[in-house]
């Protein structure tokens, strides 16, 4: 079998790349994904390097999107993404394309339609996204993590599987955060493309945190504004007064995700599909911060699920400031122990193991292609 996998949404196909190895031993993997996450940026993405680390040849297309873009010349890559796509495809011939949403997804599966390779897609947000909500008109099947998101999708073909989680993140593999145990421990993650108005915030407070909290800090690895360099910078100067401990990291890995979690009181985020998913199956308590301006207010509506919840606290991006982000992070340490998860049935995607359930539907498509 020959697949080609693409999408916004990395982690979720990393299981199922690992469970596909599995099943199909002979399988053939090939990614179409981004190797930069913004204009400029000279650092590949975490995206680029987790896929390339496993040995799968990468591929970059330069595809557009129509969401809040009006740019004319943004705007002319999105017909130019799909006759890269298909140029791509022909190249390649792949027998199956597996998408995991994202505009980037949209010009592989349209032109995989017109090749007739077929296609499935998966969805991690409780609300669909414009993509996935184009792309589900040309894919053979539609794979949800949430029963809610049934709704957006034919029901013919939607299967409910849940969203596939790194496994390392129930686990303690490292010792790489020798935290100063008579305070409680943040874990600060910025996204996997970094967040440059979050990690200023945490610049211009760190002195003032780590009088009271030890911080685990992922912060993205942007060459546009050098962040980690700042905030390293930062720690050196207040290093030998700090109470707390700082642990700075570009990304925090398999090998160090679940000691960066389990260590830590309070998890302060973006709200991402995977980030809500992983704090609601460790029970996490959060403080989330949503990106005001991705589609379908996704974002604000998974933090305001997490909440309802019981698990979290929403701080809108519009009022982050140094002083309002300490003063928030002091209040939900304050009342750590109120902060619980309210629905048990919420961890219903937790029950089965979504990576198989996906490659099981990923080995149909496929079988049925060779009927």
């Amino acid at each position: 079998m020959k697949i080609v996998i693409t999408g916004g949404h990395h982690t979720s196909a990393l299981p199922v790349i690992k469970k596909l190895k599995e099943k199909v031993p002979d399988v053939e993997i090939l990614w179409v994904g981004h190797k930069y996450s913004m204009l400029n940026d000279k650092n590949p993405t975490l995206e680029f390097r987790e896929i390339t680390s496993m040995g799968i040849p990468f591929f970059e297309i330069k595809a557009g999107k129509l969401y809040k873009t009006y740019n004319i010349v943004r705007l002319l890559k999105v017909p130019f993404g799909f006759f890269h796509a298909l140029y791509f495809l022909l190249r390649n011939k792949p027998d199956v394309i597996m998408s995991f949403g994202g505009y980037i997804a949209a010009p592989v599966v349209l032109a995989g339609y017109f090749l007739k390779i077929p296609s499935l897609t998966h969805e991690q947000t409780v609300v669909a996204g414009y993509s996935n909500k184009l792309i589900s008109k040309f894919v053979k099947k539609v794979l949800i993590s949430w029963k809610e998101s049934e709704i957006y999708f034919p029901k013919d073909k939607t299967v409910f599987t849940g969203i596939p989680l790194r496994p390392d993140i129930f686990k303690i593999s490292s010792n790489s955060f020798d935290i100063n145990k008579e305070l409680m421990t943040l874990y600060i993650s910025a996204g996997k493309t970094g967040s440059h108005i979050l990690n200023e915030a945490v610049r211009g407070c760190l002195k003032e945190l780590l009088t009271f909290c030890n911080v685990v800090h992922q912060c993205g690895d942007n060459s546009v504004y050098n962040d980690f360099e700042k905030l390293e910078n930062r720690y050196r100067e207040i290093r030998d007064s700090a109470r707390g401990r700082y642990f700075l990291r570009r990304f925090v890995l398999e090998d160090e995700i679940g000691e960066a979690y389990l260590k830590s009181d309070l998890a302060v985020s973006r709200s991402g599909a995977h980030t809500v998913s992983e704090i609601i199956a460790l029970k996490k308590p959060a403080l989330l911060i949503p990106i005001p301006w991705v589609s379908h207010d996704e974002q604000n509506k998974n933090a305001e699920m997490v909440k309802d919840k019981g698990l979290a606290e929403i701080l809108e991006q519009k009022d982050l400031t140094s002083e309002v982000l300490v003063e928030k992070i002091k209040y939900c340490i304050s009342n750590i122990g109120s902060y619980k998860l309210k629905d048990e049935s919420v961890l219903d995607f937790l029950k089965e193991e979504p990576a198989d359930i996906i490659t099981n539907e990923i080995i149909q498509v496929y079988k049925a292609k060779k009927k």
